[in-house]
């Protein structure tokens, strides 16, 4: 097909958008289906009935009508990486409806259009940054606080993994739109059909879920855990395995008692595996798992880093004493030191939750010294494994990294040599290597983008934003992390931001959740015209 139109002077564009944008259509109809637990809730307590009904209403209406631009919708690689992008972007946007129904003629500040869109996307990217403080928990009814832990369920293992699974249209290119979903560098194939591979991944995840549920409302018929009732025991699993970290309670998992933080601890360490280690567990294939070089890269960042806050915990002075930290639990936070188990768990907690990113917390770490907060800063960047639900850069990338920077300083001494980098004893392409280095390279751009964007944002606005909030902020919402440090602590949100700013964080966590590429992609004339 020539690249020039009839009149030979201009390119003709390239990409089947009314595909793309019909298929998302149809995913916004279907997304309707997930209204309805809500709505049930809301039967159920007698709260927010009319809200859900009028979402199903409007998500449907729009569905359809975006649906009709495109009789019978064929995908290609290029078609694949808008539709996946649009669909990302088009759930956070719907998602919405409830919290603005729910919202009007109350101060809630979910009523703001982009507060609403911000928790929105946060939710469905399963960032848990919020703009929710403590007196909105309050406010909200059990309906829609239950809507903003299903939004990270929905989002954790992919919304388009999801489609391809239930959706047999989309079995035809659904290989191209899982791996311009899947976070890390590819997806791994389990079963010969990739719809197949879908439901395999869903229904590990779905299993993980219903476990969790099941050991946290054992926890509470137990005397264990007292207000780990049959709601937050349904709720908090919803947003563990997704690793998004929304909590139904303001102080999030400090809420509950020890037990409960050390049975979530594990399902959070799952969450961040690849899944497709669960599966060659399940088919008996151990010995992989035992030798996969991420996983044990993984397990051993996450026992590192775990020891070496438990030591500053326990020998002290891992507590600082700051304004944020109310009496109450000021005595509670200076007990840690000299105490095992309290420091054990608490550096355990904290450091899964951060580098699997799904920045729950089990205490207030505003009260840490300067030094943990910078140690937890740093597994901002880390992140889980590739094919798991985490986000960041990724376990397995840092691994190529360092491999590669160590190939360079022996072929520096011995230029004649052939050293490829290898993993799981396979040499890497070196195109993927480059991939990797692209990767990494553009994330490091869009965090300095960011961060510039938001202190000029905030000193125009006379916003009172440090630069560790600043940093943690744009490190938080890209890698979908949720909680930073000062302001956006994590007993704290992200209200005090201008609109621009919650904006441009708003476009970091959809980048950061599609992995950069899929969406830059869309930004360039190749991808249109050639």
């Amino acid at each position: 097909m020539s690249l020039l139109s009839v009149n030979g002077l201009r390119p003709r564009l390239r990409v089947d958008w009314r595909a793309s944008v019909s298929l998302t259509g149809r995913v916004i109809k279907y997304l309707s289906v997930a209204l309805v637990l809500p709505l049930l809730v809301a039967v159920v307590y007698g709260e927010d009935v009319a809200t859900f009904g009028i979402a199903i209403i409007v998500t449907v209406a729009l569905g359809l009508a975006v649906e009709r631009l495109d009789s019978d919708p064929t995908l290609g690689p290029r078609e694949a990486f808008l539709m996946v992008a649009l669909t990302w972007l088009a759930v956070a946007v719907v998602g919405t409806i409830p919290y603005l129904v729910a919202g009007m003629g109350t101060e809630s500040t979910l009523a703001q259009p982009t507060n609403a869109l911000f928790e929105s996307m946060s939710g469905f990217t399963t960032t848990g940054a919020t703009v929710m403080g403590s007196i909105s928990f309050e406010r909200h009814s059990h309906a829609l606080l239950l809507w903003r832990q299903l939004t990270q369920w929905l989002g954790g293992m992919g919304i388009v993994v999801l489609a391809v699974a239930i959706l047999p249209e989309l079995s035809v290119g659904g290989a191209q739109l899982m791996d311009a979903e899947a976070p890390g560098p590819g997806i791994e194939k389990l079963t010969p059909r990739i719809a197949e591979t879908a439901r395999t991944l869903w229904l590990i995840y779905a299993g993980f879920t219903v476990l969790q549920m099941l050991l946290l409302y054992g926890l509470h018929l137990a005397g264990l855990a007292p207000n780990m009732g049959l709601y937050n025991a349904v709720a908090h699993p919803l947003t563990t395995m997704p690793t998004g970290g929304f909590s139904p309670e303001a102080r999030s998992i400090e809420a509950f008692s020890a037990a409960v933080q050390w049975l979530v601890i594990p399902f959070m360490v799952a969450a961040g595996t690849n899944f497709a280690l669960f599966w060659r567990l399940l088919t008996g294939e151990r010995q992989v798992v035992l030798r996969d070089t991420e996983f044990r890269a993984y397990a051993g960042v996450l026992g590192v880093l775990s020891a070496v806050i438990a030591a500053v915990l326990f020998l002290g002075p891992g507590i600082v004493r700051t304004p944020g930290i109310g009496e109450q639990f000021l005595a509670q936070y200076l007990g840690i030191e000299g105490s095992i188990e309290p420091a054990l768990r608490h550096a355990t907690f904290q450091v899964v939750s951060i580098v699997t990113t799904t920045g729950y917390a089990s205490m207030d770490f505003n009260s840490w010294s300067p030094v943990l907060q910078t140690v937890l800063l740093v597994a901002m960047f880390i992140g889980g494994s590739a094919g798991s639900t985490g986000g960041a850069i990724k376990i397995v990338r840092w691994v190529v990294i360092f491999k590669a920077a160590r190939r360079e300083l022996f072929t520096t001494v011995h230029p004649e040599a052939v050293s490829p980098v290898r993993l799981a004893g396979r040499p890497l392409d070196e195109r993927a290597i480059r991939g990797i280095y692209g990767f990494t390279l553009l994330y490091l751009l869009c965090f300095v983008a960011g961060l510039a964007f938001l202190m000029l944002d905030a000193s125009r606005a006379g916003a009172d934003i440090t630069v560790l909030e600043g940093l943690s902020a744009v490190a938080a919402t890209l890698g979908n992390v949720g909680p930073g440090f000062g302001a956006v602590g994590p007993m704290n949100s992200y209200l005090a931001f201008p609109a621009p700013s919650k904006l441009v964080m708003v476009f970091l966590m959809w980048v950061g959740r599609l992995e950069i590429f899929p969406v830059f992609v869309l930004l360039t004339r190749a991808y249109w015209r050639s």
